[in-house]
């Protein structure tokens, strides 16, 4: 072989050598998150999933992409937005806010690994065949908030013990306000309290719940569990401050955001372990075989400075019972 053909020939070689390599690299998995809620007002729960996702060795933006899809409270939107992330061939679907949105990513694919968070019985919802082995391309962690409705009742009540009627708010098009509203009503019969229901599905509705309210002359509120509700949380505070009505609400986040009082699963905490099993399943866990997580712990979290505006003096037995005052 001649000089020239040689080092043509070397020169060939090396100059494949870099695109053989560029394709041995793995592609970075994109994770496809699914919320009912709004970005605005799940900042704190979306860095959470993401501490859960650095645990399991994933950065966003590093080693894994996150595909963000939010129905803002519009429940219709769902279906479609679950088919698109099905479309981009995320390697995990996290449905989260609810069990509606978990219920469009099963709906949406039976190949796909899911994680969801929501607030129901998996087995319930037809999600999972069993809690400790889901089955199927489905898991994730629930917050069980369907549970708790009556605890939330006996602690507003607690609070302001003058209520003749407690109002109860929920959005009817949620799949579980059925159970949710007898829940509720189960309770207040069994503690002789007068309960008034009052719904909104969408954002003009509002205003006429809470007038309802005040013809009524509820002198506390329940608030449901709900993506919608979530979605337009500082709305439903500030109209609650406006009516000057107590109310209690699911989650710490409402809280912090000038709520008076809420009951209920560590939001936060369950999106971390949301992002620790995403992270388990990038790195080769099968759904099937990940137990669906369930919530040990409820808190209880109020707002003094909420409360002296409502003119209202939190009993020494609440301040012990809560996890955390907020000043």
């Amino acid at each position: 072989m001649r000089r020239r053909e040689v080092i043509a020939l070397l020169a060939s070689a090396a100059a494949a050598q870099p695109i053989t390599g560029r394709a041995q690299q793995p592609p970075v998995p994109l994770i496809g998150f699914l919320s009912s809620r709004s970005p605005g007002e799940s900042a704190s729960l979306v860095a959470a999933f993401r501490e859960g996702l650095r645990e399991s060795g994933y950065v966003e933006g590093q080693n894994v992409h996150i595909a963000f899809r939010w129905a803002e409270g519009n429940y219709a939107r769902l279906p479609a937005l679950a088919a698109e992330l099905v479309g981009r061939r995320v390697a995990v679907i996290v449905p989260v806010g609810g069990e509606i949105t978990a219920q469009a990513a099963k709906a949406a694919t039976a190949t796909v690994p899911v994680v969801f968070v929501m607030g129901s019985d998996a087995v319930e919802m037809g999600l999972v065949a069993s809690l400790n082995r889901p089955g199927g391309n489905i898991t994730g962690a629930t917050l069980m908030g369907g549970a708790v409705g009556a605890k939330r009742l006996e602690l507003i009540r607690e609070l302001v013990p003058g209520a003749s009627t407690v109002g109860f708010l929920l959005n009817p098009d949620h799949p579980r306000a059925a159970n949710d509203t007898a829940e509720v009503q189960d309770a207040a019969r069994a503690l002789s309290q007068q309960l008034r229901v009052v719904t909104a599905r969408a954002d003009a509705e509002f205003e006429a719940a809470f007038a309802t309210l005040m013809q009524e002359r509820a002198g506390a509120l329940i608030v449901n569990r709900d993506g919608f509700f979530n979605s337009r949380r500082d709305r439903i505070i500030a109209l609650a401050a406006q009516r000057r009505i107590p109310a209690i609400y699911e989650s710490r986040e409402h809280v912090l955001a000038g709520g008076l009082m809420s009951y209920g699963t560590s939001y936060a905490e369950t999106y971390r372990q949301a992002g620790i099993y995403t992270g388990r399943i990038l790195n080769g866990a099968k759904p099937a075989e990940l137990p669906v997580l369930q919530p040990t712990k409820f808190e209880l979290v109020i707002n003094l400075k909420t409360a002296r505006t409502l003119g209202l003096a939190v009993p020494l037995t609440l301040h012990a019972q809560a996890d955390e005052v907020i000043e």
